[in-house]
This record gives structure tokens, C-alpha cells and sequence, in this order.
């Protein structure tokens, strides 16, 4: 099982630019809102036409501009689950599922398979409710058992979660991940949130304003993010301009510091990025990179205290003067600090992360510039 999908599509205002491959697997499309994530479901299901490019599924092409393929959504035979679920509100559960069946059959025949995922989906005691009477959860298992028994070839998923609330939403990702390890084929995951994609993809796409980063594994994504908009995506809080000045020593201008680096600095590198766990009180993380900052603000966290820092030799025309650090709160406790103290601080070598910056001219910064 596999998908391969490099295509591109002008709106004016926006151009979308995606390429990647995965195969018996989940795939996650990682990006903010508006990067063109649920676009790009839409054009392997065929709902918008690419303007130039190829989609192929399982050796099938779905759409090849230079050979004038373009096969109607019926015969791509694609599941996509859309946010609201997209259910027939005057069928009820047993005939919503009935509809997804594929094959010519009578429709007491469908409503037979119908009843066999009914059983599958625990959805016994519905069969006659219409939408309206189910639960958020309830129609996303419709959902789901609707596009699975017309045994698709792909599976794809857009926000499956978003209309959820917080334990509902977990709830549903444990069923989820049971079905999907059981689907036999690829699963395009949508996704805005880096946790979902931790917890439930094997590869990772990135996308940003419409452009599509070269596919990457989950673990290599949270632990050696390559650029600004990687470690964005992958929870990042602190960034900071940087110029290597030696094969693993880094001038950090906006800070005034310079840090040692565990690994020898990536060609391109210009962006500081440190994760705000990794930022810890002088001595935790050995005497490498120590310097002295001030505290500018207490965050009182749910199970955790944030510190906004500002270093103590920051550069008068820094882009990201301040840097956040996260720690227990008994820790924080102890330290008995308060806005305006001073605190040594110190960041291993191992916990820099050497990041090109891929932000597009003329687009606004992301990560905030701090004052």
C-alpha cells in the first residue's frame, strides 16, 4: 500500500506546493490553519484539480496533468473523514452506514453489512437514531464505519478530534488508534496538533504557507527539527539569532552569548531554537553555557510554573530578547525568586537546536519577537 502525491495548485493569494510519498502507515500532514492541509486532502479526492502534478494510490493514478488523468472521486475509491463528519441527517445510523457500501447490492443486503459494523463500531441499541440524537463521539464512529465498509484504499482523516471536547477527544483517540492499526493501507492524518501526530503517526509532512517540507519521521521531528518552522510546529517556545563562529560554537547576537554545541553546526544555520524544559538554574545542566538572566514574569502553570526570562546582555536590536523557561513548581518554589532577581541559567550542548530559517518574505514571524 502506498500513496505518492507532488502537485500544485495557484488560488492567486495562495499557491499550494506538496510533495510526498508514504506507504502502509500513518502519515501525518503537520501545519498551521490556512497552510493548505485539508486542501490537499481535497485534491487527492478529487474534489479540487490540481493544476499540474500526479496523485497515484496503490499503483492506481488518480490525477496526472501530463498524461490528462484525472479520475472522478467515485472510482478513487478514497475514505475521507471531513471535520463535521458529513452524515445524511435524515438517515439513521444503520442507513448511513448502508450508504458507504460500494458494491451493486440490494439494500437489504447493505443494510446486513451495514449491522455487521454496527456490532464492530459499538454502536448497538442506535441502529434507528438519526444524527442529531447521537453524541460527537457516536457520529464519528458512524463516520468512520460509513467509509470503512466501502473498503477504501486510502483512508484520510481532516481534524478527526477538533469538534470534540477534552476527554471525549482522548476517548476517541484510543479508538482510533485500534482501527488504524488495523486498516490495511495508508492513513493521511490532519493535523494542527503536534501531540495527535506524536501519539498516533509513524512519518510526519510539514506544511507551510502551502509548501510542503521533505517527510520526516515523528521522533525526528520533535528531536532534530532542521528548521524555523519544524520546531515550530514541533512545541518550540524559545528562538534566538545565531552565527557560528567555529565548527560547534554559536555567537547568539540577540542574547550576547556565545554557547557550545554537542554536534558540529549544520551549513545554514542562523536561528537559536530551545525548547523551555531544557532551559534549567545554573548547575543542573552542568557549567557549559551558563550566563545570568534576569526574571521578567511568573506564569503559574496547571501542573508547572513558566519563567520569562530577559539576558542580562541582550542585544539592544534583538529579535527574540527573551527566553522562557519551564520547571516543577516545587522547583520554582525553591529557588524563592521574584520578578526583577537575577538567576544563572544554563542550556546543555546536547538541548541546542541549529534551525535554517524557511520563513517566506514578506510573511509575519511566528514566533513572537518579545519586548
Amino acid at each position: 500500500m502506498s500513496i505518492e502525491v507532488a502537485i500544485e495548485k495557484d488560488f492567486g493569494s495562495f499557491r499550494l506546493n506538496v510533495s510526498f510519498s508514504g506507504g502502509n502507515e500513518v502519515l501525518a500532514i503537520l501545519g498551521g490553519s490556512g497552510c493548505g492541509k485539508s486542501m490537499t486532502l481535497r485534491c487527492i479526492a478529487g474534489i479540487v484539480r490540481p493544476d499540474r502534478g500526479r496523485i497515484a494510490v496503490d499503483g492506481v493514478t488518480f490525477f496526472d496533468s501530463e498524461r490528462n488523468i484525472n479520475l472522478p472521486p467515485q472510482q478513487r475509491r478514497v475514505g475521507l473523514l471531513f471535520q463535521n463528519y458529513a452524515l445524511f441527517h435524515n438517515m439513521t445510523v444503520e442507513e448511513n452506514i448502508a450508504a458507504g457500501v460500494r458494491e451493486k447490492l440490494s439494500q437489504k443486503e447493505k443494510l446486513a453489512l451495514a449491522r455487521q459494523s454496527i456490532s464492530k463500531f459499538r454502536l448497538d441499541g442506535l441502529e434507528d437514531h438519526l444524527p442529531r440524537a447521537l453524541s460527537g463521539g457516536q457520529q464519528q464512529r458512524v463516520a468512520l464505519a460509513r467509509i470503512l465498509i466501502g473498503q477504501p484504499r486510502i483512508l484520510m482523516l481532516d481534524e478527526p478530534f477538533s469538534a470534540l471536547d477534552s476527554y471525549l477527544r482522548w476517548e476517541m483517540e484510543l479508538e482510533l488508534k485500534e482501527t488504524l492499526r488495523t486498516f490495511p493501507g495508508t492513513t493521511l492524518l490532519v493535523s494542527h496538533s503536534r501531540d495527535e501526530v506524536y501519539r498516533l503517526a509513524q512519518h510526519v509532512c510539514l506544511l507551510e504557507h502551502g509548501t510542503s517540507e521533505p517527510v520526516q519521521t515523528v521522533q525526528d521531528l520533535f528531536e532534530r527539527p532542521a528548521t524555523r518552522a519544524a520546531a515550530l510546529l514541533s512545541g518550540c517556545k524559545n528562538y534566538a539569532r545565531c552565527t557560528p563562529c567555529g565548527s560547534r560554537e554559536l555567537d547568539v547576537s540577540d542574547w550576547g552569548v556565545r554557547l557550545h554545541c554537542a554536534a558540529e553546526i549544520p551549513p545554514g544555520a542562523v536561528l537559536l531554537g530551545v525548547r523551555r524544559h531544557y532551559v534549567r538554574p545554573a548547575g543542573q545542566n552542568g557549567v557549559e553555557n551558563t550566563f545570568t538572566c534576569t526574571v521578567q514574569q511568573v506564569i503559574d502553570n496547571v501542573f508547572s510554573t513558566i519563567v520569562l526570562l530577559r539576558p542580562c546582555t541582550v542585544a539592544q536590536d534583538a529579535h527574540y530578547p527573551t527566553l522562557e523557561m519551564e520547571l516543577e513548581k516545587a522547583d520554582w518554589t525553591a529557588l524563592a525568586l521574584a520578578p526583577g532577581d537575577p538567576i544563572s541559567i544554563s542550556i546543555a550542548p546536547k538541548d541546542l537546536l541549529l534551525l535554517r530559517d524557511n520563513e517566506p518574505p514578506g510573511a509575519a514571524a511566528e514566533a513572537p519577537r518579545r519586548r
